[in-house]
């Protein structure tokens, strides 16, 4: 046996996954990389780890037990590298962090400061929609979530970081000038929503329901990215957290619609899960936020 531990690590996280797409996304490699290291790993033993049926990858019972072995293999070669960094002084593990979308304009800066102060910790981000969110910090699989709706069905904590506001955003070409505007003209323009499971989404349709708005044209986009191209080429107008969009509206690309009633004001939270037993890494994050949020706050003035 010739194996790696780059090797052992890709296929661990190809059992996990059952996917060759998601495995390189997740380890930031090309899937031509994830098949032939795959292949390499695979040609080392008698019995095949893996089949393909159709376009799904399906893992063997052999390749099951190979993957428990490469669990184990791997926590003891992280454990390791955490003892030298141990015996060095650092704080050393992983942060493990989901963010709703938009939060990524945000957690970067928050993150920033720690990191340089202790870099022996590994940092995994997960930059999502809202209910892929609330499903890993319902399922421990993270330290912290960074949301603008706090969960309703989970006990939790939370930090208040920011305030958030939402402001209708069109693009410059659309025709509508800078006086404000009652709310009707939500229901007489073509407004493009995120889509389902998006806490922007959620908080734009509260927002039209509570005032008896029904909407007269909609596009359905999955990212705020393609959201703000879409306003930008004219397709429509949107509900969109300022800080999403604070750079396009410097460049003259979009800009703020003002209507009564807006900007509907919420708040940035980083949230654990109540019952959550934070490692060294985490309480130590936790504890430096406290300390620096406020001087953190400073950067988005403005």
């Amino acid at each position: 046996m010739n194996y790696t531990l780059r090797q052992l690590q890709i296929f661990y996280k190809i059992c996990q996954n059952e996917s060759i797409t998601q495995t390189s996304e997740e380890l930031h490699l090309t899937q031509p990389a994830v098949s032939i290291q795959l292949k390499n790993f695979q040609q080392q033993f008698e019995f095949p780890l893996t089949e393909t049926i159709g376009r799904k990858i399906y893992i063997t019972d052999f390749g099951k037990e190979i993957a428990e072995a490469a669990e184990r293999i791997l926590m003891e070669a992280e454990m390791i590298d955490h003892r030298i960094k141990a015996f060095k002084g650092q704080l050393f593990g992983k942060l493990r962090i989901s963010s709703v979308s938009t939060g990524k304009y945000i957690i970067p800066f928050y993150l920033t400061s720690f990191i340089k102060k202790n870099p022996g910790v590994e940092l995994e981000i997960d930059v999502t929609n809202k209910s892929k969110v609330l499903e890993s910090l319902e399922n421990n699989k993270i330290d912290f979530a960074l949301m603008s709706i706090l969960p309703k069905k989970i006990p939790f904590e939370n930090i208040e970081l920011l305030q958030n506001d939402l402001f209708l955003v069109g693009s410059t070409k659309c025709g509508l000038d800078k006086r404000s505007y009652s709310k009707d003209i939500l229901g007489k323009v073509p407004l493009i929503f995120r889509e389902q499971g998006s806490g922007t989404r959620l908080t734009m349709e509260e927002f039209l329901e509570e005032n008896s708005i029904t909407a007269s044209r909609s596009l359905e986009l999955s990212s705020n990215e393609a959201v703000k191209q879409a306003i930008i080429a004219d397709l429509g107008l949107s509900i969109m957290p300022f800080i999403g969009i604070k750079n396009e509206i410097q460049l003259g690309l979009l800009k703020i619609i003002p209507v009564k009633g807006l900007p509907i004001s919420t708040k940035w939270h980083l949230v654990q899960h109540k019952s959550k037993k934070l490692s060294p890494v985490a309480d130590a994050f936790k504890k430096h936020l406290m300390e620096n949020k406020h001087e953190i706050q400073n950067t988005f003035k403005g």
